[in-house]
Parts: C-alpha cells; structure tokens; sequence
C-alpha cells in the first residue's frame, strides 16, 4: 500500500498547493469528499465542481435545465443528484470537470464567474460515486419528460400557484441583467414575493378569464417578472398633457411627455391610463378579487400601489383578446405592439416560454402525485 499512500499524499499536496497558488476565488471552498476507496492503488478520480444545492425539486430541475443551454457550458456534462441532508431532501447541480485538478479548477473559476448566482465549490470524486449520480441525473431526465396526464386547466388554484411560484422565481433569478450584472442590477424575487405573485396572477386569470400560460409568458417576457423600470427614455407627442405628464417639448400646438413603463408587466403611462378607463367601463364584480388587486377609483400612475398592474395587464390583454376574436396569437402581439401593429417576434417569445411553463407546471403536478 505504499504507493497508495504517495499518490493520496500527491492528491492532497496538490490542492494545497493550488489554493497556496492563488487558484481560488473570493468565498472559494475546497473539498475533497465522497470517495469509495477500498483499494486506493485502483481508486479512479475526477474533479467535480458544485454550483448551487436546494431544497425544491422543481427549482432544481429548472436550474438544471436552464444550466445545459448556457454556452459557458458548452461540452460540460451537468449533474442533478440527490440526497438526505439533515433530515431532508436536497438536490445538488454540479458539473463533471476532469481529472486535471489545478485545470480544472481554474475551469471552474471561469464557469462560476459566468454565473453570479452560482458557487464555484468543487470536490473530488470516486468515478463509482459519479455513475451514481449519472443515474439519479437520467432518473429526473426522464421524469420530467414523461407525458403529464393532467392539463393546467385541470389543477387547482393553489396547485397552479403553488408550482408558478417556482417557474416565476426561476425566471427572475436567471434574468440576464443579473447573469451579466448590468447597472442598475435586478434583484430576484424571494420565495415569498414570487409565491404572492404567482397567487395574484392565478387569481387575476381566473377572474378575467384568460390563458395562464400565456399571461404567465408575458410576465416572463416582459421583465421575468421583477418590479423594476423599463423603456427608459420613451417619449409620446400628444394634443395636451395630463395630471403627472413630464413635458419634454412643446411644438405646434402638442406636447411630447415622458412615457416609460413601470413594473413587473411594462405597462407605459399612456397605456396604464387607457387600461384604467376600461376598468371604469367595466360591468364585473371587483369584489371579488382581493382589495389589493382592485384599481382605485381615481388614477394616480406615480402613488399606485404596483400589485394593482397586474389587475391592468389582465385587463388589458382580456380586452385585446375580445378584440381579436379570441386570437391568442395576434392578442399577445398587441400587448407589445399595439392593436394596429401586433408583433409576432414577441408572440413567438411569449408562446415559447408558455408552453415550457404548461410543461414543466403540468409535469411537476403529476410527478407529486405518483
């Protein structure tokens, strides 16, 4: 067992030396773990890096999923494993690096650094270990690409908020203004604020009647779903200005105002006012949603309460799909476009991210039942 213990001696030596090295990066944490070694002249080794663990199944698969198509990442084998931590579940992302320790560690580096809301922890593992988690990986594959027998319309209200709560605190935390930390950078939703979200808009679609998946993709498309300004700069040329209007320039006769959008729907002044008198026209009971989704009587665009906008995108696109017969397509064109001018580029995006939506929300439902 000599030469045995040179080469564990060599092993350990070589982390050593690489953190010495300056391998690591700030909040770096270096493991050596999970190793079946019965005989360590034939133990065989690979360096496994660690992103992120968690508790929920569904935010981890979509992590994972969203993970596989990142370029970073291109030709990286990723892992989904799973194991009993203190009592509970717990799902681990990692990627199989190599076997070239300091190499790959640096590789790591670079991965981690691409991802802001990722570690860069890494460990080295015994190949009996990784064929392991390669099956849990290929069991979670395939569970959550088997046909889902229920359809969306066929959960209940708290099933649906309940699994939107996980897509929409996904989408939030992987938006590309965090990813790439553009100034002012987002912050993505806590649990509970994704979770409050996700009730409003089962509620809001419920009330208006509309398709959950696509209102679920606007959101999505829009702003992944964060309260934050959008259009900066936008202006509009109108006949007069209005309570609140920023005038930027008079000319013959009319006025162009600032016009940006606010919130977690884009929804610009303008339109905000023209949602806000059909809301005044409108004949359905109000009473029936909660009251911090009820729009006031009386519009103030700068004082309202940012809840209420998902009230007036739900309108608005139940007014766009009055209009368009029931279009869906050419309805969420319009809410990016215009009623005159709806843009099927955006249709496509919104319709691409509701059906994966539909998918993973219907599949998640059927998985907790089995």
């Amino acid at each position: 067992m000599t030469g045995g213990r040179q080469w564990w001696a060599g092993l350990v030596a070589a982390a050593f030396l690489a953190a010495v090295a300056g391998v690591a990066w700030m909040g770096q944490r270096y493991r050596i773990t999970e190793l079946l070694v019965e005989d360590q002249e034939r133990a065989r080794t690979v360096v496994v890096g660690e992103l992120a663990r968690y508790e929920d199944e569904l935010f981890a698969y979509l992590m994972f999923d969203y993970v596989k198509t990142q370029a970073a990442l291109d030709g990286t084998e990723v892992l989904l494993s799973y194991g009993e931590s203190r009592g509970r579940l717990e799902y681990r992302l990692r990627v199989v690096l190599g076997k070239e320790l300091v190499n790959e560690i640096e590789r790591l580096e670079g991965i981690a650094g691409a991802f802001p809301f990722f570690r860069g922890d890494w460990m080295v593992m015994d190949e009996r270990v990784l064929a392991r988690q390669r099956e849990q990986t290929a069991r979670l594959v395939e569970a959550y690409n088997q046909p889902a027998y229920r359809k969306l319309e066929q959960l209940s209200a708290l099933e649906v908020a309940e699994y939107a709560r996980r897509f929409i605190r996904f989408k939030s935390a992987t938006d590309p203004r965090i990813r790439k930390q553009l100034e002012p950078v987002p912050r993505a939703l806590s649990r509970e604020e994704a979770g409050k979200l996700a009730e409003d808009i089962v509620r809001v679609a419920h009330f208006y009647e509309l398709p959950l998946d696509f209102f679920l993709g606007i959101g999505a498309m829009e702003n992944n779903y964060m309260n934050v300004k959008g259009d900066l700069g936008n202006t509009i040329w109108k006949k007069r200005a209005a309570k609140g209007d920023l005038v930027l320039r008079r000319a013959k006769g009319r006025v162009l105002t600032l016009n940006e959008s606010s919130g977690v729907w884009q929804i610009t002044r303008e339109t905000l006012r023209y949602a806000h008198r059909l809301y005044l026209r409108d004949k359905r009971n109000y009473g029936e949603l909660p009251e911090h989704l009820r729009p006031p009587n009386e519009l103030d665009i700068d004082g309202l309460d940012h809840e209420v906008l998902t009230t007036y995108a739900g309108l608005l696109l139940r007014d766009l799909l009055d209009r368009f017969e029931g279009d869906v397509g050419l309805a969420v064109g319009a809410y990016n476009g215009g009623p005159g001018n709806p843009n099927a580029k955006y249709e496509e995006g919104v319709r691409r991210t509701a059906e994966y939506a539909r998918r993973m929300l219907e599949q998640a439902a059927a998985l907790r039942e089995r």
